[in-house]
C-alpha cells in the first residue's frame, strides 16, 4: 500500500486553524504550569483529529482511536466516570466501526475522502429510542460510580451516543451533535479546572473543538452539494 502525505492537501485556512488550535492548547496548558502531560497530549490529538474529519479523510479516525483511548484515561483520573465508560465503551468501537465504514465508502475510488452517507426515518426510529435508553441506564450507572457532575456527565452521553451514531453513517449532522457535546464538555471540564487548573487545557481544547465541529459541519454540508449531483439517477449503495 503507498504511504500518502496527509498533510499535503491542507488549505491555507486548514494550516492557519490547526496553528491556532495547537497554539492556543499549549499556551493555556504551559500558562498554568501543568505537568499532567496526558491531558496535553489527548488535546492536541483531539483538535489534529478533527482538522482531518472536516476534511472527510478517514486518517482522522486512525488519530481518532488513539485519542478516545487518552482521553478514557485522563477522564478516570478526574473521576468523570461517564467520560471514561463513553470514550471506552461508545467512542472507541464507534471510532473503529466508522473508520471501517469510511474505508468502505469512497467519495470516488482510490480517494481517502469519504462519500456522504444517507439518513432516513428508519435511523431516526432507532436513534430516538437509543439515546433515550442508554442515557436512562447511565443515569444510574454514573450514580453508582460516585461520578462528579453527574447531571452534565449524563447529558454527554447523549449528545455523545447521537454524535456517534451520526458519524457511522458518515451524514453532516454528526458534527452539529458534536456541536453540543463540546458546549456540555466546557461546562464539564471547567468545573474540574476550579479545583485543580490542570484541566484547563481540557477547557481551551474543547473551545477549540466547538470551532472546529462548526468548521467540519459547513465542510460537510458543502461537501454534500458537491457528491449529490454526481449520484442522480445512481442507485448508490450505502
Amino acid at each position: 500500500m503507498k504511504i500518502r502525505n496527509p498533510f499535503k492537501n491542507f488549505t491555507k485556512f486548514e494550516w492557519a486553524l490547526w496553528i491556532f488550535s495547537l497554539t492556543a492548547i499549549s499556551v493555556s496548558f504551559f500558562a498554568v504550569r501543568s505537568t499532567d502531560y496526558a491531558n496535553l497530549a489527548t488535546s492536541l490529538l483531539g483538535v489534529t483529529a478533527l482538522i482531518f474529519a472536516a476534511k472527510g479523510d478517514v486518517f482522522g479516525m486512525i488519530i481518532m482511536i488513539t485519542f478516545s483511548l487518552i482521553y478514557a484515561f485522563v477522564s478516570f483520573t478526574a473521576h468523570y466516570y461517564g467520560e471514561t465508560i463513553i470514550y471506552v465503551c461508545m467512542q472507541l468501537p464507534s471510532s473503529i466501526t466508522s473508520l471501517i465504514s469510511w474505508l468502505k465508502h469512497p467519495s470516488d475510488k482510490g480517494t481517502a475522502e469519504v462519500k456522504i452517507g444517507k439518513f432516513d426515518k428508519k435511523h431516526l426510529f432507532i436513534l430516538v429510542p437509543s439515546v433515550i435508553a442508554i442515557t436512562t441506564a447511565f443515569y444510574f450507572i454514573l450514580d453508582a460510580f460516585g461520578t462528579a457532575n453527574q447531571i452534565v456527565s449524563t447529558i454527554s452521553v447523549a449528545t455523545s451516543f447521537t454524535a456517534l451514531y451520526l458519524m457511522i453513517l458518515r451524514v453532516p449532522a454528526y458534527a452539529l451533535a458534536f456541536i453540543l457535546n463540546d458546549i456540555v464538555l466546557i461546562v464539564l471540564w471547567s468545573t474540574a479546572s476550579a479545583g485543580n487548573l490542570g484541566y484547563l487545557s481540557l477547557v481551551v481544547c474543547f473551545s477549540v473543538f466547538l470551532i472546529n465541529d462548526t468548521y467540519t459541519f459547513i465542510c460537510w454540508t458543502r461537501r454534500k452539494r458537491a457528491q449529490s449531483p454526481a449520484e442522480n439517477g445512481e442507485n448508490a449503495t450505502d
